[in-house]
C-alpha cells in the first residue's frame, strides 16, 4: 500500500467499525447486497469462497456465512451445489425477481418523471397484511388502502394488485400530502447521515488515494448496503412530490461518485476470483449517471 492510498484505508476501517456498532449484523442482508450489485451482472452465480473473503474483510466470522446462506438457500433466494470440495451458490428465480425489482430503484440517477397520474388500491378485508406493494413505489394510506404516483419508471404490479380494487386518476387536491402517509423526516435524516459517513471515503478518493482489490470491493459492499436500505425504505417519489431540501439527490451525488472510484478495482478483483466477466464492464461507472 502507497503512503497516499493511507487515507482511504482508514476510511475503510472506520466505516467497517461503523457497521459493527450499528447493533446486531443480518449478514443475510450483506450477502443480498453483494449478490445484487456484483453477482448478478456476472451470471448469478458465486463460489462461497469469494463471498467469505470479502465477509472476513468486513470483519465477521466464517460461520455467520455459512448460517446466513442456509436461511437464504432457505427462503429460495439462493440454490447451492457441490463440486468437488468446493460449494457454489446461484440465485433462485424467487430471488432474481426481487433483484430486478430493486435494481432501478438503487441506481436510479434522478427521481422519476411524472406525468400526474395516480393508482388507489384496495385489498379486501383481511388480505392486506401480507401484500408487498412497497417495492412497486406503493404508499400504504391504512391496512388495505395504497396509493403510488405513476412515474415513469413504474414497476407492473399487476400480479401482485390481481385481487384488489384498482383505481386510476389524473388530479388530486393537495397532492404533496403524499409526504403524510410515510416516515418522510426519518428517511431523510437517512439520507443525511449516509453522505455525512461516506464523506470522508469520497474526500480520500477524490484526493488521489486508492483502494484496491479486496479493500475496493469491500468499501463498494459498504456502500451499496448503506444505500439500498434507504432507497428501498423510500417509495422513488417524483420531484414534484418532495420538499424543495429533500437530501436524496445530494447522497446520491455521494454514492455515484464513489461508485465510479471503486468500479473498476473491485471487478478487477472479482476477476480475479474467477468470476465470468460481465458484457459491459464500463456500465458500472457510469450509474447514477
Amino acid at each position: 500500500m502507497s503512503q497516499a492510498d493511507k487515507p482511504a484505508t482508514a476510511v475503510l476501517d472506520a466505516l467497517i467499525d461503523r457497521l459493527h456498532e450499528q447493533g446486531r449484523l443480518r449478514v443475510w442482508s450483506l450477502v443480498v447486497t453483494i449478490f445484487g450489485d456484483a453477482i448478478v451482472p456476472r451470471g448469478g452465480r458465486v463460489a462461497l469462497a469469494t463471498l467469505q473473503e470479502i465477509i472476513e474483510r468486513l470483519r465477521i466470522e466464517p460461520g455467520a456465512l455459512r448460517t446466513a446462506m442456509s436461511r437464504l438457500a432457505s427462503d429460495r433466494w439462493v440454490t447451492r451445489e457441490r463440486q468437488g470440495r468446493n460449494s457454489y451458490f446461484s440465485l433462485d428465480a424467487h430471488g432474481r425477481h426481487a433483484f430486478d425489482l430493486a435494481t432501478r430503484r438503487i441506481y436510479a440517477g434522478a427521481p422519476p418523471g411524472w406525468a400526474g397520474k395516480w393508482t388507489v388500491a384496495i385489498a379486501p378485508p383481511g388480505s392486506s397484511n401480507g401484500v408487498d406493494l412497497a417495492s412497486h413505489g406503493f404508499v400504504r394510506v391504512n391496512g388495505a388502502v395504497f396509493l403510488r404516483a405513476e412515474t415513469e419508471d413504474a414497476t407492473d404490479a399487476r400480479a401482485e394488485l390481481a385481487d384488489m380494487l384498482v383505481i386510476h386518476g389524473e388530479s388530486a387536491e393537495h397532492p404533496e400530502a403524499i409526504r403524510a402517509l410515510w416516515p418522510a423526516q426519518e428517511i431523510a435524516e437517512a439520507y443525511l447521515a449516509f453522505a455525512a459517513s461516506f464523506a470522508p471515503l469520497k474526500e480520500a478518493l477524490n484526493g488521489g488515494a486508492v483502494l484496491r482489490g479486496i479493500d475496493a470491493m469491500a468499501a463498494r459492499t459498504l456502500l451499496i448496503h448503506d444505500w439500498r436500505r434507504i432507497v428501498l425504505r423510500d417509495p422513488g417519489l417524483p420531484a414534484a412530490l418532495l420538499p424543495a431540501d429533500w437530501p436524496a439527490e445530494a447522497a446520491r451525488h455521494t454514492a455515484g461518485e464513489i461508485y465510479a472510484r471503486l468500479a473498476t478495482p473491485s471487478e478487477d478483483w472479482l476477476d480475479k476470483a474467477e468470476l465470468p466477466p460481465v458484457a459491459d464492464p464500463a456500465r458500472f461507472a457510469t450509474r447514477w449517471r
